[in-house]
């Protein structure tokens, strides 16, 4: 009828922060190994970005418990927080965890577990990375993951490794047997991925 639409005016359309039901399905699990604290980050600033939610995160301030965009924003900002405490491991969870905690509170402790005593992680990163070897791990795919892994975590603590560094200690960690393919992508620094397949066709041949 003429003048419905003045009468029955549209509904507000949802937030899409609802439509998120399982959050590990969009942002994996931060455990700072497998899943670094940046990489978390990324994916996480990623989906906050999509789902217009990055101002629960960002210290934007909240609106003032007066105002009638209050209550949505605290069901909002539970809905975030419930992101972050499902996208972090059990153990950095019990660290985190708090009462009466904003999803930017939470943010920030999750931050400061990871980016506090830089100096003293990336000492037992680096010492870890420069003592690794091949025959302490269970396969050469395992031994490469680490490596790269240690890499990831080393650049969390803005000690970043090169991609050549990161070859020469790849190398550096083989044993005697591979020293002539060794010696070869020593002197032609080859990238990540090639280094890798040049190591793997060596092991096969042997």
């Amino acid at each position: 009828m003429p003048g419905e639409e003045a009468t029955n005016p549209a509904k507000p359309s949802l937030h899409p922060v609802y439509t998120v039901t399982n959050i590990q399905t969009k942002v994996r699990v931060l455990d700072g190994v497998k899943v670094t604290y940046s990489s978390w980050v990324k994916l996480f600033k990623l989906h906050a970005r999509g789902y217009k939610v990055s101002d629960h995160i960002d210290g934007t301030p909240a609106p003032a418990t007066t105002s009638p965009d209050y209550a949505q924003w605290g069901e909002i900002d539970a809905i975030v927080l419930q992101w972050i405490y499902g996208s972090i491991s059990d153990d950095i969870l019990s660290r985190v965890l708090g009462d009466d905690t904003t999803a930017h509170q939470a943010w920030e402790r999750v931050k400061n577990l990871f980016l506090n005593n830089k100096g003293s992680r990336a000492a037992a990163l680096e010492h870890e990375f420069t003592t690794l070897t091949l025959r302490s791990m269970n396969s050469l795919e395992d031994y490469c993951q680490k490596l790269k892994d240690l890499a990831d975590q080393l650049k969390d603590v803005d000690s970043p490794v090169s991609e050549n560094r990161l070859v020469l200690q790849l190398v550096r960690g083989f044993p005697s047997e591979f020293d002539t393919t060794a010696a070869y992508i020593n002197q032609t620094l080859p990238d990540w991925n090639t280094a890798q397949s040049m190591l793997q066709l060596e092991r096969n041949r042997q």
